[in-house]
């Protein structure tokens, strides 16, 4: 069966990576993202080192835009074989603007406060994040039914297990990401698609970067608190969830994993502060 990778939310700087390190092994890679320009970016790189990648724009909310597509890779590429949902994000109004509440907030209109997040901000993080993986793996998973070695790989965070003070809805959505790989991994266990989650710490990329960096490039006070919590000191690069993802697809060496989540994040999630 000829090896197909196909990625929502492909142009992320971490599912970017990952569609390159999964064409250098094999696969050809159809480049999922609501930015087709973007993702012909990275399918346009691919192909310039002699790989096999095509972009295609899919909204991973609207079932029928994944049907869609779906069909167009089933005739440029073919099957799917191994699917990673990498869609994701935050969003302004499903964020808090402090860390903790001080008596008064509930009061206050100059700020952003718990009792300020919008219901409309929190759908839209949740129907991403989650929803976004559910409609994705309905329509491809189809293809993984009666073959071997084929996988999924959902990207969760470590904000799953250990909640972003500001970010309610994010990490609320995220937990559900990993509980969902989880159900999923029981569900296909039979079928023998498995089904696991990379839970990536704190990386520099270009979704974040307001949140990280000073307009002088220096890190914010959010980012040394990062720093700080993080054992190997210092944020991830990108490059760092390739080894997680090779081992994940691989059918021999993981070929009884399932069910999984694997943080990536230089020892935050293992840390307890003291």
């Amino acid at each position: 069966m000829k090896k197909v990778c196909v990625i929502t939310g492909a142009t992320g700087a971490i599912c970017s990576e990952f569609a390159k390190e999964m064409s250098k092994n094999g696969y050809a890679v159809a480049l999922l993202d609501t930015n087709e320009d973007a993702a012909q970016a990275v399918a346009d790189e691919i192909c310039a080192y002699g790989g096999l990648a095509k972009a295609y724009h899919t909204d991973v909310l609207d079932k029928e835009s994944i049907v869609s597509v779906h069909k167009k890779v089933l005739a440029e590429l073919g099957k799917c074989t191994v699917l990673i949902n990498g869609v994701g994000g935050n969003n302004a109004y499903a964020t808090t603007a402090r860390e903790y509440f001080e008596y008064g907030d509930e009061k206050r209109n100059d700020i952003f406060t718990f009792f300020d997040l919008d219901k409309s901000g929190f759908d839209f993080v949740f129907d991403l994040n989650v929803k976004g993986v559910l409609l994705a793996t309905q329509i491809f998973a189809l293809d993984m039914i009666g073959e071997k070695g084929c996988s999924i790989i959902n990207i969760s965070s470590v904000n799953a297990c250990i909640p972003n003070t500001k970010t309610p809805a994010y990490s609320s959505a995220k937990a559900a990401v990993s509980n969902f790989t989880q159900w999923l991994a029981v569900h296909f266990a039979k079928e023998d698609i498995r089904v696991n989650a990379i839970a990536p710490g704190f990386f520099s990329t270009a979704q974040n970067k307001d949140v990280l960096w000073n307009a002088d490039g220096t890190p914010t006070e959010r980012t040394e608190k990062i720093i700080a919590a993080t054992p190997m000191g210092r944020l991830g690069e990108p490059s760092e969830l390739l080894g997680a993802l090779k081992f994940l697809v691989d059918p021999v060496a993981a070929s009884f994993v399932t069910g999984t989540v694997i943080s990536v994040d230089g020892g935050f999630s293992a840390y307890s502060g003291v």
